[in-house]
């Protein structure tokens, strides 16, 4: 007589098949580009790997990071990053494509451990664009490199016919110095480290939402569009063990969650009631039904640190303005692999999957 499964093994087996279906490479099954391709997550996901990837590949692209962090003949480290952006509208409440252009790059090479020095600036101009708006949004980026301590240093022009493209798109590319000695990678995070985020979420997706005027919404947000190398400083000083670092913009945390857990030995729990988002964007988030789990920021990280250095990590960062509102949100957990998960407000708990496409496009 066979012996009836235990509730036991009915999870057990459960959670095998979802992590066999989560560990599946990405399939790219379209047959034209969407604006889902370029939202983050599983769609942008399949299409880099099955275009991109595959063409280019090589050890340092297959890393798939904010930045390459690449080696000099010479010995050095370096990290290189590169970024398009193409926000709608143009300006916003709490900044413009111009400061998310510079605060973007110099934010990817900081979390990579870098200390950002130069970058560049190339731009797609459509024909009949205003010089009046060119130079104000190319006063904003020089604005925020000299308040980041960070020069444009080349850059390029091209201009395409009326109705070929949307205004303006601006590409920027930056390099930063990796000090010797520090080491960022996921292959350190280990169960037992906390998840922590810089400060509150959801800012700057929502800003930029509401400011094309469509959804007749009248609520006080900014952009937390912000260089962090100077808050990352902040941190690697006070917990020089960090594992791990990411900004969360295109998908937010709930995506940088899941690239980080992707294809590894362990799972990151959340805590929804530790998660900082002001009252005004949970209001319109509710209002929306968008979770801000997946709302984009510009100027916020999510950091995985040691359990012995967490408390030294979060005092040192909220005696910063940027970081006051830094918060541990969550742990690493031994298992089921390759999982995220949210602790409820109620009790409960749910899985944070990847999204396919982005609630938010045109936003970064």
């Amino acid at each position: 007589m066979t012996n009836a499964m235990s509730a036991a093994d009915r999870e057990d087996r459960v959670l095998e098949r979802i992590d066999k279906f989560r560990q599946r490479r990405p399939r790219l099954l379209d047959e034209v580009v969407t604006l889902a391709h370029g939202a983050g997550g599983k769609s942008s996901a399949a299409l880099v790997d099955a275009v991109f990837v595959e063409a280019f590949r090589n050890e340092q692209l297959e890393q798939l990071g904010d930045a390459a962090v690449l080696r000099t003949p010479s010995g050095d480290r370096l990290a290189f990053s590169t970024d398009s952006y193409v926000v709608s509208p143009r300006r916003f409440p709490g900044g413009s494509i111009g400061h998310v252009a510079v605060h973007g790059t110099i934010n990817d090479l900081a979390v990579s451990g870098a200390r950002p020095q130069w970058l560049s600036a190339a731009f797609v101009i459509e024909e009949g664009f205003p010089v009046a708006e060119l130079r104000e949004i190319v006063a904003d980026m020089s604005e925020a490199g000299a308040k980041a301590g960070v020069q444009i240093v080349t850059g390029d022009t091209k201009v395409v016919g009326k109705g070929a493209g949307d205004g303006v798109y601006i590409s920027t590319a930056g390099v930063g110095l990796i000090p010797e000695g520090r080491q960022l990678s996921r292959d350190l995070v280990r169960p037992g480290d906390k998840v922590m985020l810089s400060g509150t979420i959801g800012e700057h997706g929502m800003a930029v939402l509401l400011a094309r005027g469509d959804l007749a919404i009248d609520a006080d947000i900014a952009s937390d569009t912000a260089p962090v190398h100077q808050l990352v400083e902040i941190l690697l000083s006070a917990a020089p063990s960090t594992r791990w670092m990411r900004d969360a913009t295109r998908g937010g945390v709930g995506t940088v969650a899941n690239e980080l857990v992707k294809d590894c030995p362990f799972a990151l729990i959340l805590d929804e009631d530790r998660l900082p988002v002001k009252p005004q964007v949970l209001g319109a988030c509710d209002m929306l039904g968008i979770d801000p789990l997946y709302v984009a920021n510009e100027g916020k990280f999510v950091a995985i640190v040691p359990a012995d250095e967490i408390e030294a990590a979060v005092t040192a960062m909220r005696n910063h303005p940027q970081g006051a509102d830094a918060a541990v949100v969550g742990e690493i957990v031994p298992e089921p692999h390759g999982i995220v998960a949210l602790r409820t407000s109620f009790g409960g708990s749910r899985i944070v999957d990847m999204l396919v496409g982005d609630p938010l496009p045109r936003i970064c």
